[in-house]
């Protein structure tokens, strides 16, 4: 394996460990407004946060199973869907992982 490729790889990991903690922020902050899992998909990939539906939905039950969602079916078109919403808690944690961003965000920007 050559060094290029080797570096490829490990950016490749690298680059799916930083997205994953800025894709649960990025979940939080798109379900201030209730969505159901398309529309949030869709929001997000216009944001330019591109996010396959087998990363999404796993990331929304987890998060409802944390306490930080809520989730409901309803018929809408004539078709069952299941709408997604900040509980008090989401709200909360969504409002300090903000802070932490920020915080982060400012250090980093003062390093680079």
């Amino acid at each position: 394996m050559t060094q290029s490729t080797s570096n490829h790889g490990l950016l490749d990991n690298l680059r799916l460990e930083l997205r994953r903690g800025s894709l649960v922020l990025a979940v939080l902050a798109a379900l201030r407004k209730e969505q159901y899992g398309y529309t949030l998909r869709k929001t997000l990939e216009e944001q330019g946060m591109t996010i396959d539906e087998g990363t999404l939905y796993p990331l929304l039950r987890r998060l409802e199973s944390q306490g930080l969602l809520l989730s409901e079916w309803r018929e809408e078109e004539k078709r069952n869907k299941r709408f997604y919403r900040l509980s008090a808690d989401g709200k909360l944690i969504l409002k300090q992982l903000l802070a932490e961003w920020q915080s982060i965000s400012s250090s980093l920007n003062g390093m680079l």
